[in-house]
């Protein structure tokens, strides 16, 4: 074993100077975008739609449903992720701790957004809207399934991992490291998804509220484009941090060595 970890070491390569460049650039990027599109979210709701409520106004309470969604799904999500690129000075273990806790605070603002735009649909007068009827509500139907069958199942083996871990470190080292691709692919997929439906739910959003002006392209439309934009740039530069194989942590390298090792 100790050989092993030895030959591990060797194969471990350290990024260069303009790999950790580009890397700190996009990093730096990724929390602008990210911190933007929830900034941008919030504004327009407060400033151009009235604010939120609950119940008592469903018009109001809808506006907790695209602000709860980008939380969700984009800002506590796409951190989560990141966690494996950001908190590299940290061992494994605190890593997979911090990357639980955002999707721990992730799930209540999908749940509670999900309940508002129901809400909204059911108690619109004079007359409710039908459920899951758009193309925007088909692909978040999707896009919820998805990160139920990433984390839920995540949190169960996690759990269980943890336990065996506590008798034998090699219990469950095989399993876990088959795991991590398939948690990865899905992670990715669902983010990119969930951008997708974010930009249908504002198209539909402009049709209905601001289709008359929207031409003219005054203060609201402007801010709908760049919050847009803001999706549509953190996808991508998540996607470049995410899957080239530089900005790897040597803890995923190490697991990936180990997969080959063991083959």
């Amino acid at each position: 074993m100790g050989r092993f970890h030895r030959e591990v070491h060797e194969e471990q390569v350290e990024m260069s100077g303009g790999s950790r460049c580009c890397f700190s650039l996009l990093t730096l990027l990724a929390e602008v975008l990210l911190f933007g599109s929830v900034a941008l979210v919030v504004a327009w709701c407060l400033k151009y739609r009235g604010g939120f409520a609950w119940t008592e106004d469903p018009n109001l309470q809808f506006n907790l449903h695209p602000v709860l969604m980008v939380s969700g799904f984009i800002f506590f999500a796409g951190h989560a992720m990141l966690t494996y690129r950001q908190w590299r000075c940290c061992n494994h273990s605190t890593i997979k701790l911090v990357h639980t806790l955002y999707h721990i605070m992730a799930i209540p603002c999908i749940a509670v957004g999900l309940i508002a735009v129901f809400d909204f649909h059911n108690n619109k007068k004079p007359t409710p809207i039908p459920n899951l009827y758009s193309l925007h509500s088909w692909m978040g139907l999707v896009t919820v399934g998805l990160y139920g069958l990433q984390v839920l199942p995540a949190f169960i083996v996690g759990f269980f991992s943890f336990l065996f871990l506590l008798c034998c470190d090699t219990a469950t080292a095989s399993f876990r490291a088959a795991l991590v691709p398939v948690h990865s692919s899905f992670g990715i997929t669902t983010f990119f998804l969930a951008v997708a439906t974010c930009l249908t739910g504002l198209t539909e959003k402009v049709l209905f509220t601001i289709r008359d002006t929207y031409q003219s392209l005054g203060e609201e439309p402007i801010v709908v484009n760049v919050f847009a934009m803001c999706l549509v740039l953190v996808a991508i530069v998540m996607s470049v941090l995410l899957l080239l194989d530089r900005f790897r942590q040597n803890t995923e390298r190490l697991i990936l060595v180990s997969r080959q090792h063991e083959a």
